[in-house]
């Protein structure tokens, strides 16, 4: 240690608030690479995911309205990325279009840019098209002698650039998503109108979102006006960074020879989740919300919900009979039964061969630990993780949601696996965080350590090898129970791309193709 680090670096470490255990590890990752996961086979229906018929659901939704306020329950939303990527073709365009040379035809031909035709087409419906149209005229004094492509540069350089809306570097969940009998409503109204489902007569609701601390007061504007929900923040604390390095795997270092530390992606929420201290938990991304279909998002809400709470309370009955000695090893089975069946746990064969004292305390070692249900829907292409059965180090099978990052996809067999995923994860989920006596879990003693990946970036101009944390419902949820169940794709209406916004979950009405320039 004293070979890499000087003691000016570890003052900053120091400093910083980072943990230098933490950080040697995530040199010797950087040095002798991460393994990858082992995909033993795709989960598939009836195989490590749950489809329920139209009265099972039933039932659970009513399990879930009948035992929920037994329970504190919040809902959590990370919140705190900028929507670069969402306007990531108008940024290109804006970058390389001359208004006074170049033609939108001739642009979008030689680009293959179909968003941008599409955005221009569809401008008038986008839910910020009276505020964008009035800025731009403000900015751009002679707007109205403009040709139409001169137009769309300037209505575009409104939208993204700093002296216009700034959407570009905003996060999220303050951008108009929808809009609602002339109101305009953000992905922050769209979540606040979800928490109505497990609402408590009396109480307020609860939810909270991860966010940066410079538009705190951006959330709050929105987040004030809801009396009847108690909004909390957090930020993604920067002891979760992690630290940067050369190709030759020695620390990067930026002006005045200091370390260079990254955010450590979203797995650093984890942090942010350990700190709440609800007994149920829904998780969703922020910009998966949807102006119609709430009816239909809300009742399957109800049933995972309801699964969670119905295998939380089995959970907590199996394991006070275990702990007060009141089964035998007729019972036991029955034990068994549940965790493999109904809790998608495949036991190792040699457990019906243990003692019954060594069953009785490797159950109670799997039953004690947080519980997750996952939403699946059926893969359709969308980018990002799906739910597969992994083999561990010593070759048991457990269920994962998993990242391609995290497969080797060179391995022919792994990639087969991996492409043939029926189901993709739409970040829909339900936690229980309190053990079978109320206690809070500690969840960082449930996290995968080598389910982290290393990612190549820049940095000054400079190539850099980037240490991302096992992500939030991947790797730092790995050692959970784990429960997947199909839910329709409506439920899962993300916005990616800004042209996402034009899609029926996301407009009322159909689209107006006039011109809106």
């Amino acid at each position: 240690m004293e070979k890499i680090f000087s003691e000016i670096d570890l003052q900053q470490i120091v400093k910083r608030g980072n943990s230098l255990e933490k950080i040697m590890q995530q040199l010797h990752y950087f040095k002798n690479g991460i393994p990858n996961i082992n995909l033993h086979k795709i989960a598939s229906i009836n195989d490590g995911i749950f489809r329920f018929t139209d009265s099972e659901i039933e039932e659970f939704c009513t399990y879930f309205d009948k035992h929920k306020d037994k329970y504190v329950i919040e809902k959590f939303v990370p919140a705190s990325g900028a929507a670069t990527r969402m306007f990531k073709s108008l940024n290109e365009f804006l970058n390389t279009f001359n208004p006074e040379k170049d033609t939108i035809n001739s642009y979008v031909n030689i680009n293959k840019d179909k968003d941008l035709s599409l955005f221009i087409v569809g401008l008038r419906n986008f839910p910020f098209y009276n505020e964008l149209k009035e800025k731009t005229k403000a900015l751009f004094k002679e707007y109205s002698n403009y040709n139409s492509d001169q137009k769309v540069y300037a209505i575009v350089k409104t939208l993204l650039t700093e002296e216009g809306l700034n959407f570009a570097n905003k996060p999220k969940g303050i951008l108009p998503f929808h809009i609602e009998n002339d109101e305009i409503l953000t992905p922050i109204d769209e979540h606040a109108f979800e928490t109505e489902f497990y609402k408590k007569s009396n109480e307020k609701s609860k939810i909270h979102f991860t966010i940066s601390k410079e538009f705190e007061k951006d959330f709050l504007n929105i987040t004030n006006k809801y009396k009847d929900i108690e909004v909390t923040f957090s930020y993604q604390n920067e002891t979760s960074d992690t630290i940067a390095v050369n190709a030759d795997n020695t620390p990067f270092r930026v002006e005045e020879n200091e370390l260079f530390f990254r955010p450590g992606g979203h797995g650093a929420l984890i942090e942010n989740l350990n700190q709440l201290q609800s007994d149920v938990v829904f998780i969703k991304n922020i910009d998966n919300v949807s102006q119609n279909n709430r009816e239909l998002i809300l009742n399957y809400k109800k049933l995972i919900g309801g699964i969670l709470l119905y295998t939380k309370r089995q959970v907590e009955i199996s394991l006070q009979k275990l702990l007060n000695n009141e089964i035998d090893e007729n019972n036991i089975k029955e034990i068994i039964a549940f965790v493999e069946t109904k809790m998608s746990f495949p036991l190792p064969e040699e457990i019906k061969m243990f003692q019954f004292e060594y069953q009785k305390e490797y159950l109670i070692k799997i039953l004690n630990r947080p519980i997750r249900v996952c939403g699946m829907v059926r893969n359709e292409g969308e980018p990002g993780g799906g739910p597969f059965w992994v083999k561990d180090e010593k070759g048991r099978h457990n269920l994962q949601i998993v990242e391609s990052s995290q497969v080797d996809l060179t391995n022919e067999n792994q990639r087969k696996i991996f492409k043939n995923s029926t189901h993709f994860n739409p970040v829909d989920i339900v936690c229980s965080l309190k053990d079978y006596k109320g206690n809070k879990f500690d969840l960082t003693k449930f996290v995968d350590d080598k389910a982290a990946f290393i990612t190549e970036k820049t940095k000054n101009g400079k190539p850099i090898k980037a240490f991302e944390l096992p992500g939030l419902w991947n790797g730092a949820m790995a050692k959970w129970t784990t429960i997947f169940v199909e839910v329709p794709i409506e439920t899962f209406n993300p916005v990616k791309k800004v042209i996402d916004l034009l899609k029926p979950a996301h407009q009322p009405n159909n689209l107006d193709t006039n011109s809106a320039l």
